[in-house]
């Protein structure tokens, strides 16, 4: 073989060998691995939000149960049979409107029998009175006479005999006394008169309660007499007392939430509520008007009551709606991403420096957001805090910070090319193995 033809068998393999080596390198930069190994030297990449001011807020929103604002059962203050029933479940009643009429015979006569005798007091007291003016005017003569037979003896004795001077002054004394007699009956009859009137009174208002009558403007939500149904007065001691109606007052409805224990510290009425009703989807703004101020021993929390006007009636007793209490504000709170926070007994931050070295701050925290926490201390404005994945970085360590939209609340990095490796050149024939490969 000539010596040419060996340089050029040289040349052939030596160039197939460096065809080989770029295909292993290309194909071995393309491969994870590959680019583990030429950021080795690289620092970590850490996503990291810059620490702000903005107005922040928190709030409790819990859910609760529309009532009526008073709800009872009416019943008929005495017994009797229903002679009439106005009303059927839907209607709307005013107050003072009459429900039903009761039948009540025995009252009926009672009522009859303290009006006649109303009427014989009456003449009674009249005749006492004709007694006792009678009495007065006998007592008068009585009185006149005594006095003329006295002044005739005295002046000239003898002239009127000591008996019949003795007759007219008993006659005269007697006839006084007729008259505190006279006094006395009127009086007793006058006793007598005003008791049956009494006794009257207390019949016949009796008599109006067989009249039930509506004692505030309302919906009936149940009926449960028809008529002739016998109904025991509500007064009795026995609790099988039928009602008539059930009545709710829903012109005005009450919403009542249990409001955790927490919470409820923070609360006072007046303070601001915004509701939200799932059935119709409706936002109304009201204020907290009552609370019980005593915690429930078992879920540990406070009801808490909003009136909501219903004048339309177009909410009912029962509905579900969504309540949101406004709790604190600070209108210039220094913010951090929540994924930002390392909580537990003592929470802390991880801080980039100006030397993007990592820091630990612990932090006093304040108000919690949806996607953020107000730092009281422990950080200042500006300051590059570690969004999420703590646990991989270390005090003192170096880091390649990336900066993350702090307005998410899964926070993301805003620039997720990593920093760009320059691969090192494919060896050459003269200096790569593929070409003493190629040689062996």
């Amino acid at each position: 073989m000539s010596i040419s033809r060996r340089v050029l068998i040289v040349c052939v393999v030596a160039a197939a060998a460096v065809l080989v080596g770029w295909a292993v390198y290309f194909r071995g930069t393309d491969s994870p691995q590959a680019a583990t190994r030429f950021s080795d030297n690289q620092p970590p990449g850490a996503a990291v939000a810059v620490v702000r001011r903005e107005s922040a807020e928190t709030s409790v929103t819990v859910p609760g149960v529309f009532q009526a604002y008073q709800d009872i059962l009416i019943h008929a203050k005495v017994s009797g049979f229903v002679k009439h029933i106005y009303v059927d479940i839907g209607d709307r009643v005013h107050t003072g409107e009459v429900l039903a009429v009761l039948e009540v015979p025995e009252l009926n006569a009672q009522v009859q029998a303290a009006a006649a005798g109303l009427t014989r007091d009456r003449s009674e007291l009249q005749r006492a009175k004709n007694d006792e003016t009678r009495a007065r005017d006998v007592h008068a003569s009585l009185h006149s006479e005594y006095a003329r037979l006295k002044e005739a003896a005295m002046a000239q004795s003898g002239l009127i005999a000591q008996q019949e001077l003795d007759d007219a002054q008993a006659k005269d004394l007697s006839s006084e006394a007729n008259i505190d007699a006279a006094k006395s009956a009127y009086a007793a009859a006058q006793g007598r008169l005003n008791q049956d009137r009494a006794d009257l009174a207390r019949y016949q208002a009796m008599q109006a309660y067989s009249m039930v009558r509506a004692p505030f403007s309302g919906v009936v939500t149940y009926r449960y007499a028809d008529t002739g149904s016998l109904i025991a007065a509500g007064t009795d001691n026995s609790k099988s007392a039928m009602p008539i109606v059930r009545l709710a007052q829903s012109e005005v409805l009450r919403l009542r939430m249990p409001v955790p224990a927490a919470d409820a510290t923070l609360m006072h009425v007046g303070d601001p509520a915004i509701v939200q009703v799932q059935s119709t989807g409706e936002i109304i703004h009201t204020r907290i008007v009552r609370f019980t101020r005593s915690l429930n021993q078992d879920t540990r929390t406070m009801l808490t009551e909003v009136d909501i006007p219903n004048a339309d009636f177009h909410l009912d007793p029962g509905m579900y709606a969504s309540t949101t209490f406004p709790l604190r504000h600070d209108r210039d709170a220094m913010v951090v991403p929540i994924d930002g926070i390392v909580e537990g007994d003592q929470p802390y931050v991880l801080v980039v420096d100006a030397r993007n070295r990592v820091v630990k701050h612990p932090v006093v925290l304040g108000i919690q957001g949806a996607n953020f926490y107000q730092v009281v201390s422990g950080v200042k404005l500006g300051d590059r805090v570690i969004v999420g994945n703590q646990s991989d970085f270390q005090p003192g360590e170096k880091v390649s910070p990336s900066p993350v939209d702090p307005n998410l609340t899964t926070f993301k990095q805003t620039s997720q090319t990593p920093p760009s490796v320059t691969p090192p050149p494919p060896a050459s024939a003269s200096q790569g193995g593929a070409f003493k490969g190629g040689q062996r």
